[in-house]
């Protein structure tokens, strides 16, 4: 069912803009190339290359050095899971190119309960993600800086305020501007990998001298259940993947195409950058060891403890940093989608300028913001939080992409039914695993946050079905018809503005009337005195009532006097007309009295006339 401000367009207008080429053109300078879709919503995946892999290593070392053997096979079914991933959701670009990703597959095949838990799981997703990248940016640099540290979470939220700041200006626009730093950190993730398959030893050891090693030396059996710990920690390398399918009407023409050469795009480079770094994992015999990355490790091994190593971590630090962008991308169409579907406020559907989903860009700054003042801008408070809702969104949409194979019935259908099949399998038991795992340092929040977002989803739907009820929409309404209206007009002094109230109620209705309150103190029944011998003499054809009030409540006169009127004349419209002075500059209006705001809120609280404030603008010459 539409509902209330479902008509409007992306401005906001309620009017649908002429579709012609110039306009269309207009539109597409502020929507994505694929190059440009890369770099705004690939920062995620990309930066994840510089955990995903030291993420499985910590887990293996559990199994000392015979278990590190392990790393390139796991890395291996990680990248098998990533090319089913990225076949999937480049299935899922061209069937749903309104955007949505899992939450718009879900919504068709799987029902409204499963698509609003699928919605529910990307928000949390790709809010931890801000925050996350944020953290882990800033701990990057305060490692190579350590004197920083005790400033973290205003460098944090200095951060956060940058990419907000980026986003509010357009996604293209953060996409200019993130194009450099992605190519820098891809191009020298590569130059590790492929200097590093040329050395037949390590050029350096410097950057782990002198830290104890994280590996176990008295472990020595690999088990199913570590090695499926290791590939689900590996798996935080697939986050991120799925933005480009949520971010489709991001892109420009022909949108699908682009959105779907963009996540090939990223499924390669990622996939790439996984395998190359473990496998000089097992080349160069790497163990973990305490306060030094994998990533840092790898590079020295590979390009020395020289100008390039620095090059790469300055490269990682920035794209950690910067990774929050995906998330800036991606999740403000989601809630986009979720404001048309009735499961968020509308003002979240609206697009400002340069196709900004302004409003929702802004919630997602400020949650992220809570955030990070709760973590104290510490990562490990947050990393235990993160990953698990995407896991639930692959799965889903990998377990809808089954069903509706099933229901096209196309080409080769049973084959792409069977390899989503596959990938649902997978990815829910990597968030069976991760959930597991994590429970205790904080995935419960998850596990609970997840059914409340859904909650709060039925609750904002519900309210819309209430008020389209009321509203009659999906309805032939009654015929509009002529009634007696009178236009109240609240008046404290004779002034420009009174004449400016006065000529437009008696624009707009049968009948006007001024009204005015006295004050019950003697300063307040002379200027009531004052006011009407003032009115006698100007004689402006329009009735003064003056509005006792037993004490000094400006609003209740007026409530009481509209109620009064409604009562007497049931048939009549009754409009309040509120006269505003509104000042040339901002800091001007820290000067007004903030009368008719009052009427207005008591008014609107306690009636059903309807407000007209009438706002008379002052030049800056009158000022």
């Amino acid at each position: 069912m539409s509902m209330l401000a479902n008509s409007e367009n992306a401005t906001g207008t309620g009017e649908e803009p002429p579709d012609t080429g110039a306009a269309r053109s207009a539109e597409d300078r502020h929507r994505l190339t694929a190059v440009q879709g890369l770099a705004a919503l690939s920062l995620d995946a990309m930066a994840s290359v510089a955990y995903g892999p030291e993420s499985i290593v910590l887990v293996l070392a559990a199994a000392g050095a015979h278990g590190l053997g392990y790393t390139l096979p796991v890395t291996l079914a990680i990248a098998a899971l990533l090319a089913v991933l990225v076949a999937s959701y480049r299935q899922v670009i061209a069937a749903f190119p309104d955007g949505g990703g899992s939450y718009a597959v879900a919504k068709r095949h799987l029902g409204r309960r499963t698509s609003l838990f699928t919605a529910a799981s990307l928000v949390l997703d790709y809010v931890l993600n801000v925050a996350v990248s944020v953290t882990a940016g800033v701990a990057a640099l305060t490692s190579a800086f350590p004197s920083l540290y005790a400033d973290r979470l205003w460098i944090c939220l200095a951060v956060l305020v940058l990419v907000t700041g980026v986003n509010l200006r357009g996604i293209v626009e953060s996409a200019k501007a993130f194009i450099v730093p992605t190519a820098v950190f891809v191009g020298s993730i590569l130059a590790v990998v492929v200097v590093g398959l040329f050395r037949s030893a390590p050029a350096s050891t410097e950057a782990a001298a002198g830290h104890a090693s994280a590996l176990a030396g008295n472990a020595t059996a690999v088990g199913a259940l570590l090695l499926l710990k290791a590939f689900a920690a590996g798996c935080s390398a697939l986050t991120g993947v799925e933005a480009v399918a949520n971010a489709v009407p991001s892109f420009r023409a022909p949108a699908t195409r682009r959105a779907q050469r963009t996540e090939v795009a990223l499924g390669a480079l990622l996939g790439v950058m996984l395998i190359g770094l473990s496998v000089l994992i097992g080349r160069f015999h790497l163990q973990p060891v305490e306060g030094v990355t994998v990533l840092a490790q790898l590079a020295d091994a590979s390009l020395g403890h020289n100008w390039a190593f620095y090059v790469v971590q300055f490269a990682t630090v920035v794209l950690l940093a910067l990774a929050a962008n995906t998330s800036f991308g991606g999740l403000p169409v989601l809630m986009g989608l979720l404001a048309r579907d009735n499961y968020l406020p509308h003002v979240f559907g609206l697009k400002a300028d340069r196709q900004v989903h302004r409003h929702g860009v802004l919630a997602l700054a400020a949650v992220s913001a809570l955030l990070l003042v709760f973590s104290g801008g510490d990562v490990n408070t947050l990393v235990p939080l993160f990953a698990i809702g995407v896991f639930v969104g692959f799965t889903i949409c990998q377990v809808g992409m089954v069903r509706h194979w099933r229901q096209e019935r196309s080409a080769g259908w049973r084959g792409k039914a069977v390899l989503n099949g596959f990938g649902a399998l997978l990815t829910g038991v990597s968030a069976i695993v991760v959930t597991a795992t994590k429970f205790a340092e904080g995935a419960w929040l998850i596990v609970v946050a997840l059914p409340v977002l859904v909650l709060a989803f039925e609750v904002v739907h519900r309210a819309y079905e209430r008020i389209g009820e009321r509203l009659e929409l999906g309805r032939v309404p009654e015929p509009p018809r002529r009634c007696h209206s009178v236009v109240v007009v609240p008046v404290s002094s004779l002034s420009r503005l009174t004449s400016k109230a006065l000529t437009a109620a008696v624009s707009l209705g049968d009948e006007v009337v001024a009204v005015t309150v006295t004050q019950p103190d003697a300063e307040g029944r002379r200027a009531a005195e004052s006011l009407r011998r003032d009115w006698e003499l100007w004689r402006p054809g329009v009735d003064l009532i003056e509005l006792p009030a037993p004490t000094r409540a400006l609003g209740r006169p007026i409530v009481d006097y509209v109620r009064a009127l409604s009562d007497r004349h049931p048939d009549t419209r009754v409009t309040v007309l509120i006269p505003e002075v509104e000042p040339a500059r901002l800091w001007q209006r820290l000067l007004q009295n903030q009368r008719g705001a009052v009427v207005a809120h008591a008014v609107r609280r306690d009636t059903d006339a309807v407000i007209c404030r009438l706002r008379f603008r002052i030049g800056a010459a009158q000022g």
